[in-house]
């Protein structure tokens, strides 16, 4: 249909104008009838009457007519998303306050569209690319480069990620968090624009993932080498201590590099092997910055093999344990077993636990074997205990169990249900983690030593131990870690080391066990400087549950040591 104009509006007015003088003319000289004469001469006021009201709406409202036209045609172009252009002169010409609002529309318009668009692609504690804009860009940027490049340049994607921020974050508070997230930024800015352009002067691109996680995409370094130094650069600008609140702040990064088109054309294939090298820097001690490899795709490949090897062990309940006795040094007497865990690979054979723990504490699926553990120990303990084999069981906890006090309600709760007496039960907690542990766990572990379970410090020796906790620990025994007995028998400074944590040992009113003794020469001079208890392959081998009964109810078990 056409469009209805101000123009064909006055149009509409005059000859309706001219058709009401018509009718008032006609009826004025139409007394005795309406003939052709009388429709003549009403004609002629009506049509003056048509003009004179045309002529005057034309004088009066045709500019207007004509701005408002033009300003209804300009507001259609910007419905449809054209804001940009310019607003006819005739609008400001004839309806200047018109033209001055729709001005100030589309200034806003624009303004509000720059900051949902600022929102939704920049980081708004940094002002950074956000991780979509990051992504979306950096792709544009990896399809208009070439696969080559002459003179040898590559592409350098970078992979950062703070070390220590969590605990700024949690003791100085969110706010003061994202302030040193915008220092970061601007350290990052100022390495990036320390980085000399290539001719295609291609700009480095630097996002915010989430949280304490920043990438920094180059287009174009000379070869790995600068890359390399890019990186040395990020990490000494990142250990700098930041100015926060008055307090100087060190917090550090771990990075991970991945090369194009070394590591892959695509964003996402550099995303995931600058990852993997970010998260191997962390492994290694942090502070670091790791290069992508060949040999760290191996070991990428390698851990998600074993990681999920370890989960269908899990459901196809492949782990077993075996037990290595303990015997006290002064009549040779058996006082515990160790159950250590083993894993009973279909295509490896027998798995010890150092080939695939760690494996499993970083992938979390330790609680579940660690539980599996727990009922097995349960239900042999009871077994044992119902066939009157009165022998106490030394089981490893954990990190991850031993930082959850229902973890220790929980085994209650299992060796109540099978029926185990709790006096066979020893918990071996490592010296760090007893260090560390929360009061909640505290008192969840004097509550299983009430009901007569032994607790027990394990690797002693290894890590810093605070000696006012470790008195106030509720532990009945402590390991020596095999380090403090390795060299025992041929060195006389480690014999007198030895000597002296079995002492401290004792003054805290707890028994000495010598783990991982390995001759007989260690055996006795453990025996001789005082050790309660000694476990290893001087006493015995780990053995399955049929072998460890038969070995303990043995009157010959004892020639190894003897």
């Amino acid at each position: 249909m056409k469009e209805v104009t101000l123009k064909s509006r006055a149009i509409a007015f005059a000859m309706c104008a001219g058709a009401v003088a018509f009718i008032l003319a006609l009826s004025a000289t139409s007394a005795g009838g309406v003939d052709v004469s009388n429709v003549s001469r009403a004609l002629i006021p009506a049509v003056v009457c048509a003009v004179l009201c045309w002529a005057s709406a034309e004088r009066s409202i045709a500019g207007t007519a004509s701005a408002i036209d033009a300003a209804i045609a300009r507001l259609a172009r910007a419905a449809q998303g054209d804001l940009a252009g310019d607003i006819p002169a005739e609008i400001g010409e004839n309806v200047p306050q018109l033209a001055s609002a729709m001005h100030s529309l589309f200034e806003q318009l624009n303004a509000n569209l720059d900051s949902v668009s600022r929102l939704a692609m920049f980081d708004a504690v940094t002002g950074l690319a956000n991780r979509t804009n990051f992504r979306r860009t950096c792709d544009r940027m990896l399809a208009d480069l070439p696969a080559g490049r002459p003179g040898g340049g590559v592409g350098a994607l970078f992979f950062v990620d703070l070390d220590r921020f969590k605990a700024v974050n949690d003791t100085m508070g969110h706010a003061c968090g994202d302030i040193l997230l915008g220092m970061v930024a601007n350290r990052l800015r100022a390495v990036a624009d320390g980085v000399p352009l290539r001719s295609d002067n291609t700009a480095p691109l630097i996002g915010r993932l989430a949280g304490d996680e920043f990438t920094l995409f180059f287009p174009a370094v000379h070869d790995p080498a600068e890359a390399a130094r890019i990186g040395r650069n990020l990490l000494f600008a990142l250990a700098e201590p930041f100015d926060l609140a008055g307090n100087a702040v060190s917090i550090g990064a771990s990075i991970g590099i991945a090369l194009r088109p070394q590591h892959g054309d695509a964003l996402p294939e550099l995303m995931r092997a600058a990852d993997a090298a970010m998260y191997y820097a962390k492994g290694n001690g942090r502070g670091r910055a790791e290069h992508f490899s060949v040999e760290l795709a191996a070991r990428i490949a390698e851990r998600a093999t074993l990681e999920s090897d370890l989960r269908e062990a899990i459901e196809r309940d492949e782990f077993t344990l075996v037990y290595q006795p303990q015997v006290t040094t002064s009549d040779e007497r058996i006082v515990a077993a160790e159950a250590l865990l083993r894993w009973r690979h279909p295509r490896e054979g027998m798995r010890l636990p150092l080939t695939f723990l760690p494996c499993a504490e970083e992938s979390g699926m330790i609680v579940e074997i660690g539980e599996w553990v727990v009922h097995t120990v349960a239900e042999t303990i009871a077994r044992w205990a119902r066939s009157g084999i009165e022998q106490r069981l030394a089981v490893n906890i954990s990190p991850r169990q031993i930082d959850h006090a229902s973890f220790f309600r929980r085994l209650r709760e299992t060796m109540a249900v099978a029926r185990a007496p709790a006096r066979l039960l020893e918990l071996e907690i490592s010296e760090t983690l007893a260090m560390q542990c929360s009061d909640d766990v505290l008192e969840a572990v004097a509550l299983l030593r009430g009901d007569g379970a032994t607790i027990a410090i394990d690797d002693f020796g290894t890590g810093y131990s605070n000696l006012p906790r470790l008195r106030a620990l509720p532990i009945d025994r402590i390991k020596l870690d095999r380090s403090l007995i390795e060299h025992i028998a041929d060195d006389a400074n480690a014999r007198t080391i030895a000597q002296a944590v079995i002492g401290l040992i004792h003054g805290l009113g707890c028994e000495a066990v010598g783990e991982g003794v390995e001759t007989h020469a260690q055996a006795e001079i453990l025996r001789v400087i005082g050790c309660d208890v000694i476990q290893g392959y001087a006493v015995a081998a780990p053995m399955d549950e049929r072998d460890f009964i038969a070995w303990s109810q043995s009157e010959v078990r004892w020639a190894a040591v003897g």
